[in-house]
């Protein structure tokens, strides 16, 4: 792949404000047709990013490219292929919904705001007042303008946070047929569920600096030793059979009250486990797995 073809590409970016520095040399590259997880704490400097993107905020140094074009230089060029929600995205309070996306719709040339109000569910309130949406309701308005236009890019910041269950996964499903129709979606936000339940690959920001870029899979095994098995035995158990502590990927074993738990290197391990402990007369009524969370792995990063 050319560099003129990567969506986002961020090359020893700094920014700063007065003695402040938001970024400090960040180095950041978004694949073609991915959806990007741009992950950190409150203050890491995501948002400044994003203002470098879209030509907000100037870099004090570093070179920022989209689609290998100088914001700067191309604002023009690169807002005709990117769509962009902001996170504190504030509609006009005296337009509807409608007239929103019919603004929206003029100035990419497309002729049907309807259909955007009812992809993200806003049908029913097209006609009132912006000001009168909830927060969920002004997140998904905003989602709406951005997705005018069938962009190549989309840039989100925080779009699922403040949602509810519902709203939440109807974001989460046009994310991903976005990404389906070939869209580039860079995903910021300091949720590590959001972006583990839609992102491919998620960059891990602290302190303006970049200090991991890997896939969720590569994020979870760079620090996960394996899962725990919690089993719960018909009765409480007094021990834990030599032919459970001897099994292939089986790490350490111990007993917990009326529980055993086994630490493994992999969950296929499981069924052996089960049976091992059956052949031993020990009958298990239920059993869990439990993996380090996201919180957990992301703390390993950024301490």
């Amino acid at each position: 792949m050319t560099t003129e073809r990567v969506p986002i590409e961020l090359t020893n970016v700094t920014r700063t404000f007065g003695d402040v520095t938001a970024l400090d040399g960040l180095d950041l590259r978004v694949e073609s047709e991915e959806v990007y997880g741009f992950l950190g704490p409150n203050g890491a400097g995501k948002t400044t990013t994003i203002g470098l993107l879209i030509n907000f905020l100037r870099p004090s140094a570093g070179r920022v490219r989209v689609f290998g074009l100088n914001p700067r230089n191309d604002e023009v060029a690169v807002k005709a292929r990117t769509g962009i929600l902001p996170e504190g995205f504030t509609p006009y309070p005296g337009l509807t919904g409608r007239e929103h996306l019919t603004l929206a719709c003029r100035l990419r040339d497309e002729h049907d705001p309807g259909a955007y109000l009812e992809r993200v569910g806003l049908s029913d309130s097209a006609d009132q007042k912006a000001g009168e949406y909830s927060r969920g309701m002004t997140k998904r308005l905003g989602l709406a303008m951005a997705l005018v236009g069938s962009p190549k890019l989309l840039v989100l910041d925080e779009p699922i946070a403040g949602l509810d269950p519902d709203g939440a996964a109807r974001v989460k499903e046009i994310i991903e047929a976005e990404n389906e129709n070939g869209t580039t979606v860079f995903f910021s936000s300091h949720q590590l569920a959001h972006v583990n339940a839609i992102c491919d690959r998620v960059g891990i920001v602290t302190d303006g600096r970049t200090v991991a870029e890997v896939s969720i899979e590569e994020f979870r095994a760079s620090v996960d030793s394996g899962p725990t098995l919690t089993i719960v035995p018909e009765t409480p158990p007094t021990r834990v059979p030599e032919s459970v502590r001897r099994l292939d990927g089986v790490n350490n074993t111990s007993i917990d009250g009326s529980t055993i738990v086994v630490d493994c290197t992999n969950t296929s391990v499981r069924s052996d486990i089960v049976v091992a402990l059956t052949e031993a007369g020990i009958e298990v009524t239920e059993f869990e797995t439990d993996r380090p969370s996201l919180e957990e792995v992301f703390t390993a990063y950024v301490d």
